[in-house]
């Protein structure tokens, strides 16, 4: 099959990283990348042009580690307290996932958008007690969030209170 180098001028998912050579398909780099704007292909005048891409690519990365590393100090130092409904045994009524815990981030610092898959939870947390969580904010930068789950017991209606509001009056039947 027939390859081709091309010059990345953007990162590309499962491709590699701006200003990066790699070897592609002819087909994929003729129909896709090249098109795009997404590849350049391989030319000495486009191999001058990698350098002031690498340079490029070097200020974002530095921004955006920085930008990680003051995200990440901000939430070293915060600690969230939740509520977990539990019965009278203790048992919990559903589950604390890595969707609220973004929500609640998110509320306590502001201008924070980070993807649900930042938070890395291997499960939902259903104990009540206190849990540290890894918050992935780069590849290089990963915070630890505390979390105090406090036990809060659920409250039950009287029997008597939840058939008034939901019971219909009966029928009365017509014996003809």
């Amino acid at each position: 099959m027939a390859t081709s180098e091309v010059i990345l001028t953007e990162s590309v998912p499962s491709l590699g990283a701006e200003a990066d050579i790699v070897k592609v398909r002819a087909g994929y780099a003729r129909n896709f990348l090249i098109p795009g704007g997404k590849a350049l292909e391989v030319t000495p005048s486009s191999l001058r042009k990698i350098n002031n891409l690498k340079a490029k690519r070097a200020e974002r990365e530095a921004r955006e580690l920085n930008e990680a590393e003051a995200i990440a100090t901000k939430i070293n130092k915060l600690r969230l307290n939740l509520k977990l409904e539990t019965g009278e045994t203790g048992k919990a009524f559903g589950s604390i996932t890595a969707a609220d815990l973004l929500e609640r981030l998110n509320a306590e610092i502001k201008d924070l958008a980070l993807p649900r898959h930042a938070i890395v939870l291997d499960r939902p947390l259903k104990e009540s007690g206190e849990h540290q969580i890894a918050v992935k904010i780069h590849t290089e930068v990963t915070a630890t969030l505390r979390i105090e789950i406090a036990a809060a017991p659920k409250v039950e209606q009287s029997l008597d209170e939840e058939e008034a509001g939901t019971r219909r009056p009966r029928r009365k039947s017509s014996e003809a």
